[in-house]
């Protein structure tokens, strides 16, 4: 059971405006790139399908960050808001990365969320393509960390 201490507004029931919120908390937190901290965006018995990877709970979800952010590195994300109702949203993203020969990649997926009624998510499941590109096809040019405002988000740059 969550403390009073361990919640994340906005809360469900979710509405259009509460949802893009919830999903760009997610982005940012992502994009953030703290493992511990975003670990505690999740329920402590969280449950995750991550491409073919099963994870569970926070500890694994931390340890989980830190080797995907340790191989992925210029991490920057992109998260779209797909579809929700009443505890449940859906997403679409985008990622780019290199790895440490400095190839690049964009990573496509679609994630299902399900949350607890104190916001905190307690099912994750994803699904990732990675694709090949170059450094001059990369579309995400911001510093490191939280994506700006005026950004283009992946509509608005045709992903």
């Amino acid at each position: 059971m969550t403390t009073a201490t361990e919640s994340r507004p906005p809360f469900p029931p979710f509405d259009a405006e509460s949802a893009a919120k919830k999903v760009r908390m997610a982005e940012d937190g992502w994009n953030g790139r703290d493992p511990q901290k975003v670990a505690l965006a999740y329920t402590p018995d969280s449950v995750w399908r991550n491409r073919a990877e099963f994870i569970s709970g926070r500890e694994d979800i931390a340890e989980f960050l830190t080797r995907k952010w340790n191989r992925e590195l210029e991490y920057r994300l992109i998260k779209e808001l797909w579809a929700f109702h009443e505890n449940r949203i859906a997403v679409r993203f985008a990622y780019e990365w290199c790895d440490d020969s400095g190839n690049w990649y964009r990573s496509y997926g679609n994630e299902n969320w399900e949350f607890s009624a104190e916001g905190l998510m307690q099912r994750r499941i994803a699904s990732i393509n990675d694709q090949p590109i170059s450094e001059s096809e990369r579309k995400f040019h911001w510093p490191q960390g939280r994506r700006p405002d005026d950004h283009p988000g992946l509509s608005e740059l045709g992903l």
